[in-house]
């Protein structure tokens, strides 16, 4: 009686571990539908109709047969600004909160502050950034206050991936570091940062993204408009970019093609992301397989 209870609780067992199975390879087919779904329709709309000059030519206001060319250069010159600041610190932190930060209430709470942060809406760091660089600093709406109101936005989530990633390298290496006579920060440089360097990577395309996307932030602290000039290094300029431009052109322009400037500017703002994403995975695939050889 007992072998065949048994192997009546095997069968049910076996049966719902290949519902469990069908059930999650069917969510993830679902889901990577609909993503190539997405994708496929924003840059089908876009990609077709796009030429080189469009990359480079100035926005119109009235005129038809506008550009990108100044607001995609302020989408990556903001978003270098904000990398610049956001990667050290947010990395830094994070390796300080798993690694060296004691373990009592008040480290508690400050994880608590940072993942509470993390949730914020993007409109409050704008509106912070605009009290900081537009009203007390009376420096205007700039590249620069969009670049570091974009730093700040991103440190908490870059500061919390930096920490889990961290914590999950297993503490066996860490043993075997010190073992060998190497410090602290010999074993964090040596060993556990290129350990946990993939989950690191991936916090980072994601606020590089979250950044390259970004308007709300820029709206309130770089502006609507630019300096006219293609290549404007000034950190005081006006700095819309590509992802306020969009919304611009999707709700407010008056051009005879505003409806084609705003599918090609939303395949180009895509197809940045999905390479801004390559270009950070791409190395670390490469060394895989090598290492893997």
């Amino acid at each position: 009686m007992n072998g065949f209870t048994r192997t009546r609780h095997s069968a049910r067992a076996q049966r719902r571990n290949k519902l469990a199975t069908i059930g999650f390879y069917t969510l993830g087919a679902l889901v990577m539908l609909l993503i190539f779904w997405l994708l496929f329709t924003i840059l089908s709309k876009g990609l077709p109709a796009l030429r080189p000059d469009f990359l480079i030519k100035q926005p119109e206001e009235i005129d038809p047969g506008g550009g990108i060319g100044p607001v995609l250069f302020n989408s990556f010159y903001i978003l270098f600004i904000s990398l610049l600041i956001s990667v050290p610190v947010g990395i830094g932190a994070g390796i300080y909160m798993a690694e060296y930060a004691p373990d009592n209430a008040f480290t508690g709470a400050l994880r608590i502050c940072v993942e509470s942060l993390s949730s914020v809406p993007s409109i409050v760091f704008g509106l912070l950034g605009l009290a900081i660089f537009a009203e007390y600093f009376g420096v205007g709406l700039t590249i620069l206050g969009g670049g570091v109101s974009l730093a700040l936005l991103n440190l908490p989530m870059l500061a919390r991936v930096t920490e889990e990633a961290v914590r999950a390298v297993p503490g066996e290496i860490r043993e075997a570091g010190y073992a060998l006579g190497m410090t602290k920060f010999h074993v964090i440089r040596k060993v556990v940062v290129p350990v946990a360097l993939p989950a690191i990577v991936t916090g980072v395309c994601l606020v590089a993204g979250r950044a390259f996307g970004e308007s709300a932030v820029i709206i309130l602290t770089a502006g609507l408009s630019t300096s006219g000039e293609m290549w404007d290094f000034n950190l005081f300029s006006p700095g819309e970019t590509l992802a306020v431009h969009l919304w611009y052109v999707q709700s407010e322009a008056i051009v005879e093609d505003a409806r084609q400037i705003a599918d090609k500017s939303a395949a180009v703002l895509v197809f940045v992301v999905l390479l801004i994403n390559f270009m950070f995975r791409f190395p670390l695939w490469l060394g895989n397989r090598r290492r893997g050889r």
